[in-house]
């Protein structure tokens, strides 16, 4: 297997410039990017990138903030959070091919490290001839006034202390909080990966409490849709751990059925407690494998059916399941928030699925992620569409007008943009512009935290890209990656406020110059040239 490469921005050459330096530069501190070059929103979350150089060890390294002030207001060092940021093995792109979803096996492709896991640990000894990366976040309080606010990072190790002064230039506009954000964000929960890692029962106690912090951070995304599963196994245990079923379904004898919804009603109730309480979608009726799971009231074991969508085996099952799980939802008040959500199926079997769902209760929403099917367009109440399709405009603008969500998702599929432990972290912020050029209500991807067997150390995956089955890590640890995936989200959000302002405004110039910075979001764009070019206009337009 070819020996792992270390990729950080600039690691060779500020290690030379050090040696060459020679004297008492033995370790050095700056910004990865200017602090202030883009002004910032009150209720805005801004993340700054430092590094932390050293020929040296340096041992039990501490990390402080201080108050940020202007004039006479302050930031206080509370709503800052400095981090070590820690790396973890990836593998590289397939650079033949714009499809990632290639099997992997060890040695197939170059391995590398990345730093990309913001960690938790607040002291640390750091080895000689290292870059060190550094994380940190500053959520700024929304009754901020405006103005250039100034404050410095200290890096701590036994008598010496090196610091670096950053400032953010505050401007008088207002980012709600993120539950309030319009843009609908659908990132799949593992709660069952979360179980394994910890080694813990599923629905504990214990479970609840490793999988708080972890949805804590996705509910400061702004997240709107609980992941529930209704069948063991929708996707075939594709993941390192297989999703099982949140709903036992018992048919006895007689061909009566019996349904317990304790587990997805704790799941449901714990999302619900954090925030994350918009939406939930239940998979699926259309699993991978077309196996349903029951158990036999007269043995009591676990047995499954195999019926193909149309059949009348299929129609029973689902039948029986919808009416119970309808009025069930009803009781808890939940039924208007729930839909039966499916994920790239056939048209054929969407249609025989959507007769079953019709003719149990007509009234029950469903979702879909995969490709636009016209006849579905306004069957679908929450429709997701592959990065390269889309919707035609009349149909989504006909889809807002009903109220219906309509957002599109990455995957394997796209090497760019793409969210892979190796990506440009700038195409995480470019995902939300895109979803903001093209009138998306949001975006959607199938992973957030479906971890490898080791994720703080190897984020490789045997199926996909490294990165591709999550994008957060244990314990609360964010990653570069998803704090630029808000970024773009919160870019979005103050896009959308502004236009609206503008329209309103009758601002027609400001309004000609957000149709230049649409038009620059394209995946042609993005392949000539990255994302920064075009990011750079929108975000000025947005910060001016």
């Amino acid at each position: 297997m070819k020996k792992p490469i270390i990729i950080h921005l600039l690691f060779t050459a500020v290690l030379t410039l050090l040696v060459s330096c020679g004297g008492n530069d033995d370790v050095r501190l700056s910004w990865v990017e200017q602090t202030d070059r883009y002004a910032v929103w009150k209720g805005e979350r801004k993340g700054l990138q430092a590094e932390l150089v050293t020929l040296k060890n340096l041992e039990k390294v501490s990390l402080k903030v201080s108050d940020m002030v202007c004039g006479n207001a302050t930031i206080p060092s509370s709503a800052i959070k400095a981090r070590f940021i820690s790396y973890v093995k990836a593998d590289v792109l397939n650079d033949k091919t714009y499809g990632q979803c290639d099997w992997r096996p060890a040695g197939k492709y170059d391995s590398l490290l990345v730093a990309d896991v913001i960690d938790i640990d607040r002291v640390r000894d750091i080895d000689s001839n290292t870059v060190q990366p550094i994380w940190m976040t500053i959520k700024v309080p929304p009754t901020t006034p405006p103005g250039r606010y100034r404050g410095k990072l200290t890096v701590k190790s036994g008598w010496r202390h090196w610091t670096l002064p950053y400032e953010i230039n505050v401007i008088g506009k207002t980012l709600p909080e993120p539950k309030d954000w319009k843009f609908h964000l659908d990132l799949w929960q593992n709660p069952y990966s979360v179980a394994r890692y910890h080694n813990v029962e599923l629905w504990s106690s214990e479970h609840f409490n490793a999988m708080r912090p972890v949805m804590k951070l996705l509910a400061d995304a702004g997240q709107k849709v609980v992941t529930a599963t209704i069948l063991d196994r929708p996707w075939d245990g594709q993941t390192e751990d297989a999703f099982g079923s949140m709903v036992e379904k018992t048919l006895y004898p007689d061909g009566k059925w019996e349904y317990d919804f304790s587990v997805f009603d704790i799941w449901v109730e714990f999302m619900f407690s954090l925030g994350i309480d918009r939406q939930i979608n239940c998979y699926s009726m259309i699993p991978w494998k077309l196996t349903f799971d029951y158990v036999d009231g007269a043995t009591g074991k676990t047995e499954y059916l195999n019926a193909a969508p149309g059949s009348k085996e299929y129609a029973d099952y689902w039948s029986n399941f919808i009416r119970a799980f309808a009025k069930h939802l009803k009781d808890k008040g939940w039924f208007e928030k729930t839909f039966i959500a499916m994920d790239e199926r056939p048209m054929e079997d969407m249609k025989f699925a959507l007769d079953v769902i019709r003719s149990a209760e007509p009234a029950f929403k469903v979702s879909l992620a995969g490709y636009y099917h016209p006849e579905l367009a306004y069957d679908i109440q929450d429709y997701s569409i592959t990065f390269k399709k889309s919707f035609p405009e009349e149909v989504k603008a006909k889809r807002k007008e009903l109220g219906m969500n309509t957002t599109y998702y990455t995957c394997c599929t796209e090497a760019h943009p793409n969210t892979f432990t190796v990506s440009n972290p700038m195409e995480a912020v470019w995902l939300g512009w895109f979803a903001f050029a093209n009138d998306y209500d949001g975006y959607l991807r199938w992973a957030y935290n479906s971890w490898t067997k080791d994720p703080l150390k190897d984020t490789r995956f045997r199926r996909w890209a490294a990165g591709d089955c999550f994008i957060i890590y244990p314990e609360g640890r964010s990653s570069v990656r998803f704090e630029n995936l808000v970024e773009g989200i919160q870019d979005y959000e103050k896009a959308r406020i502004m236009v609206e302002k503008w329209e309103e405004e009758g601002n027609e110039s400001a309004l000609i110059a957000v149709k230049k910075a649409r038009e620059a979001f394209t995946l042609e764009r993005l392949q000539e040239e990255g994302p920064q070019g075009a990011l750079e206009f929108a975000k000025e337009l947005v910060n001016q």
